[in-house]
């Protein structure tokens, strides 16, 4: 089933992708709340993640870095905001630096992560990303953040089966 549709808001600087998955939400959850589980599934195929800090308590700081093909390290953040589990996770993210220090020069986001569980075990995940400016979402989404959500988020069925 994996992502059902993306929208994209220009006026309010927001894009969202939603998926559904044959799982109940307590499995999804897991998906988040685990980084052996969420290095599996986090970035596109071609980058997979490594999780350094992952604590999803209110005010705590995830890091982690996604390794290329080439060998390239590039890496990224999140500032977790607000947690629900096992319906919501909002999170403030972006690049790292060389030190895995938040990036000065590139753009942020603040993501809001729900998820909902329907009758028959499926449950419905909507990725909310929001920028801080028009500017900031197309330079990210120059970047290929759409190709790469999707082709992350294809992962997550076989994780499931």
């Amino acid at each position: 089933m994996t992502v059902m549709k993306v929208e994209k808001d220009v006026e309010a600087k927001r894009m969202t992708i939603v998926s559904e998955f044959a799982a109940p939400i307590d499995r999804v959850w897991q998906l988040w709340e685990n980084p052996r589980l969420l290095e599996r599934w986090w970035g596109p195929p071609t980058y997979p993640a490594t999780f350094v800090d992952h604590d999803l308590s209110v005010g705590s700081m995830v890091t982690y870095f996604m390794t290329g093909p080439s060998g390239d390290r590039p890496g990224g953040w999140w500032r977790v905001l607000e947690v629900d589990v096992p319906n919501l996770l909002r999170f403030e993210s972006g690049f790292a630096d060389d030190d895995g220090l938040p990036s000065t020069v590139m753009p942020f986001m603040i993501n809001r992560v729900t998820l909902s569980e329907h009758p028959k075990g499926v449950t419905t995940m909507a990725i909310e990303t929001r920028f801080a400016s028009l500017a900031d979402m197309e330079k990210i989404m120059s970047m290929g953040m759409e190709e790469g959500m999707k082709g992350a988020l294809s992962q997550i069925d076989a994780m499931l089966a």
